[in-house]
């Protein structure tokens, strides 16, 4: 019964932070500087990019295979780090927010040009990391 409880509280915690849309910004310039840009703004904060996931290279390369004609975005990549100031705090408040690691900031491009985004977190603690992720967004998009 414990174990049940601990998953069905580690659900509600992670499908709140789902609950609203992305944090989104255009870009005005390239799907490549707009990488550029971002991974230049979390390594100027003294974070370390643990992955870069290309999303667009798999959907593109897999959709064939899978009977999709649609070309959802022309590149799409997620960069994944972390904060260990941040995420200490968070996860003090509460051990349970270790699902929202690692925090990630997508770069995508499509018909109506290049997006830079987050997730938006819930209220509480975790504004703490919805405003560092704004913040190296922002500075990517301002360049």
């Amino acid at each position: 019964m414990k174990k049940l409880l601990m998953i069905s509280a580690a659900v509600l915690v992670t499908s709140h932070a789902y609950a609203d849309p992305p944090v989104i910004y255009p870009y005005d310039g390239s799907f490549d500087d707009a990488t550029f840009s971002v991974e230049d703004a979390i390594v100027s904060k003294g974070l370390v990019i643990d992955y870069i996931s290309h999303t667009g290279e798999m959907l593109n390369r897999t959709g064939a295979d899978l009977g999709a004609t649609k070309e959802i975005f022309k590149s799409a990549d997620i960069f994944l780090f972390c904060s260990a100031v941040v995420s200490r705090k968070m996860m003090e408040a509460d051990p349970l927010n270790i699902a929202h690691c690692p925090y990630s900031i997508f770069v995508f491009e499509n018909e109506d040009g290049v997006t830079i985004g987050h997730r938006n977190y819930p209220d509480g603690v975790m504004q703490q990391v919805q405003d560092l992720l704004s913040g190296i967004v922002k500075t990517a998009v301002d360049g």
